[in-house]
């Protein structure tokens, strides 16, 4: 995972850009439950809207205990299909109600996809893929902003 500051005065001033904050990751006040509807926000296999170059969204589930990382890891398990060129991307999920320290941007941060999970010995002739997925922490972003 990498953090990259962008400068904001290279940014064209007719565009409209929102960013996420802190306030954007979940807290103790966010029910993140398993079975939870997520999106992926991505660029699987490179496509996307190439007039507005703009990403595409996947549905996504919660498939693990949010908070509980699992297998001790930093990561949560998702349940999309996901391909190639969605590594990066973020995974949200809608909020509903209005909290102004959150703007006007109604989503929290949950994390940040990884890659595809498969179990080791599945017999890949009789079983398909679990079609899960690794989704990092988004407060590891905390973590590597720390000045």
């Amino acid at each position: 995972m990498a953090v990259i500051e962008i400068d904001r005065s290279a940014l064209p001033a007719a565009t409209l850009y929102r960013a996420f904050t802190p306030a954007h990751l979940p807290g103790g006040v966010d029910a993140v439950e398993v079975g939870s509807s997520l999106l992926v926000v991505g660029f699987p296999l490179g496509f996307h809207d190439t007039l507005h170059h703009m990403p595409v969204v996947r549905q996504a589930v919660l498939s693990s205990s949010f908070g509980l990382r699992f297998k001790g890891e930093g990561y949560f398990l998702t349940d999309a299909r996901t391909h190639r060129g969605s590594s990066g991307a973020p995974v949200v999920m809608r909020t509903y109600g209005q909290d102004p320290m959150r703007g006007d941007l109604p989503w929290l941060l949950l994390g940040i996809h990884s890659a595809r999970l498969d179990v080791g010995g599945r017999d890949r002739k009789l079983d398909e893929a679990l079609g899960l997925n690794c989704a990092w922490y988004a407060d590891i972003l905390m973590t590597l902003t720390a000045h």
